[in-house]
């Protein structure tokens, strides 16, 4: 509850950061990691979706393009992830490597932005549908919210939070459904510890169905310049966990 209370406002699931915990304290086995998140993640998504869409922020074409770009990917994902990439070590060492420097970069964009006249603009609709189909395979595979990497890259590009946390979390939430259910018939016809941990997928989405409807309704409250700098304190702690996991 209290992880979805920060990384609701800022259109991150909680499920990423959950990962490390289920692998190292609560021992939750490979593969079956995966399918335990997109669990959380149907379950917690509601709450902050729900407070969005009163506030009328779950509208626009970004929310349609990040969920059909990325829905194709997590079929594709749950696949390889189930017949050709069950260690998670490589996995650690990407998102080690992209989070951390995209983390520090958001910050560094925050604290010191460019001039108006130097600024990019927004990304192209083909650009963010490509996007968000690599990120869908990325869900797919390891069963994190697309949120926590397709919110520093899109904020960074100039797009703002109040856009960006919104489209995010119903991607994330959209390839959960969409995930759970392939692994669901995956393990029909698949050996191993494909299905999830119920008890702690449930137990989990619970406290985030709560505080994800907690962080969506301080959203608008808090001011775009301290929502940058939470997603890039955040992505940079997650490249840095993820670090010191992969080196174990």
């Amino acid at each position: 509850m209290l992880i979805a209370i920060v990384t609701a406002p800022v259109g991150v699931s909680g499920a990423v950061f959950l990962l490390p915990v289920q692998l190292s304290v609560f021992a939750v086995p490979n593969p079956a990691v995966t399918p335990t998140n997109l669990l959380y993640n149907v379950v917690a998504g509601p709450g902050a979706l729900l407070r969005y869409r009163r506030d009328g922020a779950l509208t626009g074409p970004l929310v349609r393009r990040l969920v059909l770009g990325t829905l194709p990917g997590v079929v594709l994902g749950a696949v390889i992830r189930v017949f050709a990439l069950p260690g998670p070590r490589l996995f650690r060492v990407l998102v080690a490597a992209l989070m951390l420097p995209l983390g520090i970069w958001l910050i560094a964009r925050t604290l010191r932005p460019e001039p108006p006249e130097t600024r990019r603009p927004e990304p192209e609709p083909h650009t963010i549908t490509a996007l968000a189909l690599a990120v869908g395979v990325v869900g797919g595979i390891y069963g994190i919210g697309g949120g926590s990497i397709l919110g520093p890259i899109l904020v960074g590009r100039g797009v703002p939070v109040s856009k960006v946390a919104p489209a995010a979390l119903a991607s994330t939430y959209a390839t959960s459904v969409v995930g759970a259910s392939t692994y669901a018939l995956l393990s029909l016809a698949h050996g191993g510890n494909i299905a999830p941990d119920w008890f702690l997928g449930l137990a989990c989405g619970l406290g985030g169905l709560i505080g994800g409807y907690l962080g969506a309704h301080l959203q608008p409250r808090l001011p775009e310049t301290f929502l940058r700098l939470l997603l890039g304190t955040m992505a940079a702690a997650l490249g840095t966990v993820y670090a010191i996991n992969a080196l174990r």
